[in-house]
């Protein structure tokens, strides 16, 4: 027998997971706590906006560890981070709520999303239903829905789900099967190319640029992972990629706010405060 990817050993967990939250908050009790959740803030509409305007459109992302490289930020305080993040110029958050593999939870995308006032995607391997009013319920405005993780069907269902509760969907594809997948299944405008393998979690940004050409133009494209610095910013500049999900960078910086600005609007004047990430 193979031995399992490291996602498929996360959606194993998830599956575990999912049915154990269902038994402590039921779905009718989850569909009532997201009826009172704060109206979305229109996660899509933003990039939009910004990538248009040829503007980098940043989903800054909170993220205190990884199955491949551990830890990445010990002094991890969201709500801060959040702060900080907006004060630098994000466009949107991204906050990981899997537990298990990649230290995240609940609370974390509460706290950031009450400290600012930017859109937020619930980041974490969405499979039921249930996780998709659970993300409206924390507060979430946005979902990531990974292509290698479900099948169409799935894929349809968690999308009508999202769209019953204004929710956005940002569909995830890593190679030219699971772009034509998500291309007929899903009409999000939100199309994200993870350049992170999730299955062997190795990184390359020609992941993005060998399927941007297959991408109609009324999709946004939000290129993610792997993007280090202001080389890696201005190739993707070059060819009209100007929407960008991004953590492990600022979330290895001292300030994760400045370093964003520093990386993403290098012509600004560093405003943001140190207190803004301590």
């Amino acid at each position: 027998m193979s031995v399992p990817t490291v996602l498929e050993k996360i959606l194993a967990r998830k599956a575990e997971e999912v049915a154990a939250r269902r038994a402590i908050v039921g779905l009718t009790e989850l569909e009532q706590q997201a009826a009172r959740a704060d109206a979305p803030r229109g996660f899509a509409k933003a990039l939009i906006t910004q990538a248009k305007a040829k503007q980098p459109a940043v989903i800054a992302e909170i993220k205190k560890a990884s199955p491949s490289k551990g830890v990445i930020r010990e002094h991890f305080l969201p709500g801060e981070i959040a702060r900080s993040y907006q004060a630098g110029g994000a466009t949107c958050l991204s906050v990981l709520t899997d537990v298990d593999f990649f230290q995240g939870a609940d609370a974390y995308l509460q706290e950031a999303r009450a400290a600012c006032n930017l859109p937020v995607i619930r980041k974490d391997f969405m499979i039921d239903p249930y996780q998709v009013v659970e993300a409206r319920a924390l507060g979430a405005d946005c979902i990531l829905l990974i292509v290698s993780a479900l099948d169409d069907v799935q894929m349809a269902e968690l999308a009508a789900v999202a769209k019953g509760l204004k929710l956005d969907v940002l569909v995830e594809v890593h190679d030219g099967d699971e772009l034509e997948r998500a291309l007929k299944t899903l009409d999000t405008p939100l199309v994200g190319i993870n350049n992170r393998n999730l299955h062997t979690f190795e990184v390359s940004l020609e992941t993005t640029l060998d399927l941007l050409p297959r991408i109609p133009r009324d999709r946004l494209v939000v290129t993610e992972s792997g993007i280090l610095n202001r080389a890696d910013v201005e190739l993707m500049e070059i060819s009209d990629v100007y929407s960008f999900l991004v953590g492990e960078a600022f979330m290895r910086a001292e300030h994760p706010g400045a370093e964003l600005q520093r990386l993403f609007f290098p012509e600004r004047k560093i405003a943001v405060s140190a207190s803004s990430s301590d």
